[in-house]
């Protein structure tokens, strides 16, 4: 038998670390050829690692939410044959375990209670051994576990009583059924939750930022400190574009996608860069450098059940408005599977979210650093508006932009929102190349 060591494999160009998400298989497992073990992500996007060997795991290199160098040592197997481990290399430190609660033990002091009779409270001097009306005692230490057997803590549980609001009369301050209806016929919380059908919920829940949630944070932190915002907010009435978009997906040819609002903003916007193109650029405040894109890489802000991505539809000028539709249908649902690669999900120039269909009707976008301009789409509704001889109904929706004020003015900003406007009020003009 010989030892085989695993090591975080270079899982993207210029990655140095990743972040380790997720644990496959436990150490004693027996791992098949190919078979995957670990989870890690860089840059948003989740890589799995399969096992170049099959062998039985022995060792493992780090725990949940830790960062992980490429090439650092991530999982140590035993296999048949000798294996990549040369006698006399070090072996690595034990991997870490998560700790174990500890047992309910009895202090040395206390007698053995007969079988059955650990929860018989004492009488402490009460007349005919019944336990005193207990007060509400103060909340344990940090961490201290309330000793109780398990249908007292069921009892508990379902009256909505913190146990550690509960002074315990029994051996080692074991609190008993005699306890609880001692507590219930106290004047504490439970007494008050009997009264009003309400109680008291006192649980915290630690929910570690690691994988996805981290990188957003860390994406959020990054723009919060380094740009200086300024959003600019307009009405824009689509009534025009409504009912193009309806004629469209009405003759739409089988299999093209049903068109949203969002590819004729994507179009609006190739030609608005076109006429302001240091609007489509990245910001490197490091080297005060501005990389101007020629090519319009929109990236589309998608909710998914693991948190905010943001897939990048590229080369959204050389799309027209059925391919942009595929396109961002098809980017949207490997995102939300959980299928989209590093490529897909990075590269932007300048992006777009939508939160329209939650009901805002103004938002301040966060400019997904480091590009400089965000497009916000807010709800659709049908309001009056003066048409300057009688009010008329029409459809209206604000597009709520951000920029960075470190290099786009004010005036620049006002420009390019006010150019998406007429181009979405008609909307003929995004199909008419200049």
């Amino acid at each position: 038998m010989g030892e085989h060591v695993i090591k975080l494999p270079d899982v993207g160009e210029g990655v140095a670390e990743a972040e380790l998400v997720e644990w496959l298989a436990d150490i004693g497992a027996n791992v098949r050829e190919d078979e995957v073990i670990a989870s890690v992500m860089t840059d948003k996007a989740t890589v799995e690692i399969p096992s170049p060997v099959e062998g039985k795991i022995i060792w493992r290199g780090g725990e949940i939410g830790e960062v992980l160098a490429v090439g650092s040592p991530l999982v140590r197997l035993e296999v048949d044959g000798a294996g990549n481990v040369k006698p006399g290399d070090a072996a690595p430190a034990p991997a870490k375990t998560d700790p174990q609660p500890a047992k309910e033990e009895k202090p040395k002091s206390a007698k053995a209670e007969p079988a059955g009779k650990s929860d018989k409270p004492k009488t402490n001097g009460a007349a005919n051994g019944a336990a005193a009306p207990a007060p509400v005692g103060a909340p344990r230490k940090e961490g201290e576990k309330p000793l109780a057997s398990p249908a007292v803590r069921k009892r508990a549980a379902d009256a909505g009583v913190d146990l550690r609001r509960v002074p315990g009369t029994g051996p080692a301050g074991r609190i008993t059924h005699e306890d609880l209806d001692a507590f219930f016929a106290s004047d504490g919380e439970a007494a008050v939750a009997r009264g009003t059908g309400y109680v008291r919920n006192t649980s915290v829940k630690d929910i570690p930022v690691i994988g996805l949630r981290r990188k957003i944070a860390e994406k959020m932190e990054a723009a919060n400190n380094r740009i200086v915002p300024i959003t600019y907010v307009d009405e824009v009435d689509v009534t025009a574009l409504e009912d193009l978009r309806a004629e469209l997906n009405k003759s739409r040819k089988e299999g093209r996608p049903k068109l949203t609002i969002l590819p004729f903003l994507m179009r609006a916007m190739v030609k608005a860069v076109s006429e302001q193109p240091h609007l489509n650029a990245i910001y490197d405040d490091e080297a005060d450098v501005i990389h101007q894109h020629g090519g319009v890489h929109i990236g589309i802000a998608a909710q998914t059940p693991n948190g905010l991505m943001v897939p990048v539809v590229r080369h959204a000028e050389a799309r027209d408005i059925w391919d942009c539709a595929a396109e961002m249908a098809r980017l949207s649902e490997a995102a939300k599977d959980g299928k989209a690669s590093r490529d897909e999900l990075s590269g932007s120039t300048i992006t777009i979210t939508s939160l329209g269909a939650m009901g805002g009707i103004v938002t301040t976008p966060v400019i997904n650093h480091p590009e400089v301009a965000i497009v916000g789409v807010n709800k659709m509704q049908i309001l009056p508006r003066w048409n300057g001889t009688e009010f008329m109904p029409r459809k209206v929706m604000n597009l709520s932009s951000s920029f960075d004020h470190r290099v786009i003015d004010g005036w620049d900003a006002a420009v390019f929102v006010q150019r998406l406007k007429s181009l979405l009020e008609t909307p003929a003009m995004i199909f008419i190349e200049n």
